[in-house]
């Protein structure tokens, strides 16, 4: 049957040649006798069907880095054992199920165009979580609570689901488990988000103090050419008392140096904004590859003085621009504005709570307070300490 294919299948395979295809389909793990090789049927004849967004997995993995690149097959196995179990596939039918799916009624190869769309949607999740081998299993795992959430909307038809399941990304199903994790916790119950919004400022303040003592030690910074030479390094570190910026140029290996061997000053009260990314003065003339994509996430600068000179960095790492630029927000007055303030006080909110209710474990927390009673007809209960004792 294979040598009587039709032209198109051909011109299929053809499109990606039968060499580029073998090393996806070839599994050395195992795995497929657990699936019974359904897998591998299910892809060739995919292929054989000329099916385009196959190929282009296909394809578009074969181009990515080694750490960056999904497996097609090992993804296939796994992604047939988790639509098998889902859709309890070779199991007895149970006389006392309640689910019920109309879309499967609509296809003459239902499995098949799941499988189809759901491998797209493999690939889909796993460019959005950035994902390297190492994070395999955590990748299909996000995928089948994907699936398993459209499933439960009882989509008709299949085009119904592929669009559901799409708009579910990775994003969104974080959403949903925090959401999820904080009604499992009674964390959003009324007494509680009252509770959490007291305890904001407290914690936002603990914040501030953690970036303002960051920007005291200091850190080490390379200069960056218009040659692109990362040859230099300075280090910029906040005075104790939080009143000026000192910094300059360092030799290789020194790690911490003493602020007396810093000679540049900058007071803050001269500091008049912050700058990040395309504002900052030595970021403006980058082009928009790949490199220089990189380094704009980095860049900020600190506008100061007068006459409005800049001090420009380009922070190591996305962690340390976070803190810099948090606690250059400090200083000129603002609100912290990166994506870490908002993880860090989400962490130490859900600590913090946690710790204050620990006393109301396995208790239901009402939403609304309890009356209070009326109050009593006479107060000569009250033991009167005027009185000296006789």
């Amino acid at each position: 049957a294979w040598d009587a294919a039709a032209p198109h299948r051909k011109s299929a395979m053809n499109s990606i040649g039968m060499d580029n295809l073998k090393p996806f389909l070839a599994d050395g793990s195992g795995q497929h006798r657990q699936s019974g090789g359904a897998w591998r049927v299910l892809i060739l004849v995919r292929v054989t069907r000329g099916d385009v967004p196959l190929l282009q997995f296909v394809l578009e993995n074969s181009s990515r880095e080694d750490k960056h690149e999904c497996p097609f097959a090992r993804s296939s196995i796994q992604l047939t054992l988790i639509l098998c179990e889902i859709l309890h596939v070779g199991e007895p039918c149970s006389e006392t199920a309640q689910a019920f799916y109309p879309m499967f009624f609509g296809q003459d190869h239902f499995f098949e165009e799941l499988f189809c769309i759901c491998i797209q949607l493999v690939n889909k999740t796993w460019k959005e979580m950035r994902a390297t081998q190492e994070d395999f299993d955590k990748v299909l795992q996000v995928v089948r609570e994907q699936i398993t959430r459209t499933l439960s909307l009882k989509p008709t038809s299949l085009e119904l689901f592929k669009t559901r399941v799409n708009a579910l990304n990775y994003s969104e199903i974080l959403k949903l488990r925090q959401t999820e994790r904080l009604h499992q916790e009674e964390t959003l119950a009324v007494p509680v988000l009252e509770l959490r919004e007291r305890l904001k400022p407290e914690l936002l303040e603990l914040i501030r103090q953690q970036r303002l003592l960051r920007l005291c030690e200091g850190t080490l910074f390379r200069k960056i050419s218009s040659r692109r030479r990362q040859d230099k390094l300075w280090y910029c570190r906040l005075s104790p008392n939080h009143k000026v910026l000192h910094y300059g140029d360092v030799e290789e290996g020194v790690h911490s140096p003493p602020i007396e061997s810093l000679p540049e000053k900058i007071p803050v009260a001269d500091m008049k904004a912050l700058l990040v990314g395309k504002e900052c003065p030595h970021m403006k003339e980058k082009s928009s590859g790949k490199q220089n994509k990189d380094v704009l996430e980095l860049a900020f600068s600190i506008v100061y003085d007068v006459e409005e000179y800049c001090l420009n960095f380009v922070a190591p790492t996305r962690y340390e621009f976070c803190l810099w630029t948090d606690g250059l927000n400090v200083l000129l007055g603002k609100e912290m504005t990166s994506e870490r303030t908002q993880t860090d006080l989400d962490v130490l909110l859900s600590m913090e709570l946690k710790l204050r209710l620990l006393d109301l474990e396995n208790i239901s927390i009402p939403d609304n307070p309890p009356p209070v009673p009326k109050p009593p007809s006479n107060l000569n209960f009250c033991y009167d300490f005027s009185h000296a004792e006789q």
